[in-house]
């Protein structure tokens, strides 16, 4: 990870971008999506962390039928093994899925004292502030990129297009040392979030599949998840209620890994911060459908939402610039 860019994406035409781009925000729209229904099962069980575990659990039980019951997941899951000995994936990328426990932690712990949309902007920012360091350092398969001033721009374009999307939320918010205190989790949530993804890509990349590294995801924030679940219980005392039978209420998990799995091959593909800002533009597009087709309880749409959410298609579209001009200059 010391050359600068060793393994830059091939040269692409605008249609394939736009392909790519299109991909992004279908993986995006799969977070909101997902958040409705973990939201809803939360409320549903009394227990927001009994509601993660389960979310992350029925992913990792879908994710067993892929990865040992197909042919092709069987293939993929077999190249794990030789892949860490020959030292193209650490053991500690396996773990890379206690990211997505924490974020799901950071979710529960805090959106119900600072809100959803101061949630979602201190999320953001983290996400971008990783995707540029993360990308810097070559953490992700497509190596060290240069912070370009595009890259920069289209960056911060991001996180101030997420701010006025979610400003009518943000009128009267408390500004108090604990509300500072608290951004801090979803923060640093969206900051490792980027870099599970560049680790997930790594090793999509040796695997030559996205299987391996989604199943290990699901299995380490699983076991973390049911950890801090036990020791919830032992806490508190108790135990659960009976669990709600309606089937859509345990889809959460299945929307996990159409985000992870798809957003680990778009990092091979564009890097870091590029696929982490298309999929932003996907969760805000994703937001929106919902509040309009099935608003929940406080949702707000107005112009500002709708502009907002326009102008991260634009910041991904001009961070991805110098990539796109490489492109046409070959």
């Amino acid at each position: 990870m010391t050359s600068e860019s060793p393994s830059d994406p091939p040269a692409r035409s605008p249609v394939v971008w736009i392909g790519l781009l299109l991909v992004m925000i279908v993986a995006g729209m799969a977070i909101p999506g997902q958040g409705r229904v973990n939201a809803e099962l939360s409320a549903e069980t009394g227990d927001p962390f009994l509601a993660a575990f389960i979310s992350f659990f029925t992913g990792l039980l879908v994710m067993c039928l892929i990865g040992f019951l197909t042919p092709a997941g069987r293939r993929t899951m077999a190249r794990v093994r030789p892949a860490i000995k020959s030292g193209a994936v650490k053991w500690w990328y396996l773990l890379a899925g206690c990211v997505g426990g924490y974020f799901v932690l950071t979710q529960t712990l805090t959106i119900g004292m600072i809100g959803v949309a101061v949630f979602t902007v201190a999320v953001v920012t983290g996400q971008t502030v990783g995707g540029l360091l993360w990308d810097r350092v070559g953490l992700g398969p497509t190596g060290r990129k240069r912070l370009s001033p595009m890259r920069f721009f289209g960056a911060a374009l991001t996180v101030i297009a997420v701010a006025w999307a979610v400003s009518p939320q943000l009128v009267g918010t408390d500004r108090e040392l604990v509300w500072l205190l608290l951004v801090i989790l979803p923060f640093s949530g969206g900051f490792l979030n980027a870099g599970q993804q560049a680790l997930n890509g790594r090793q999509s990349a040796a695997y030559r599949s996205p299987i391996p590294a989604t199943f290990f995801n699901f299995l380490a924030g699983s076991a973390l998840l049911l950890l801090v679940w036990c020791v919830k219980l032992v806490i508190d005392g108790g135990m659960p209620g009976q669990l709600p039978t309606v089937w859509w209420y345990y889809i959460g998990g299945p929307l996990g890994i159409v985000f992870i799995a798809v957003g680990a091959l778009l990092v091979t593909q564009v890097g870091v911060l590029i696929a982490a800002m298309g999929m932003i533009a996907g969760q805000l597009i994703g937001s929106l459908v919902l509040d309009l087709v099935v608003p929940a309880p406080g949702s707000v749409v107005t112009i500002a939402t709708v502009l907002g959410t326009a102008m991260t298609l634009v910041a991904v579209v001009v961070a991805s610039l110098p990539d796109m001009m490489r492109g046409r200059g070959k």
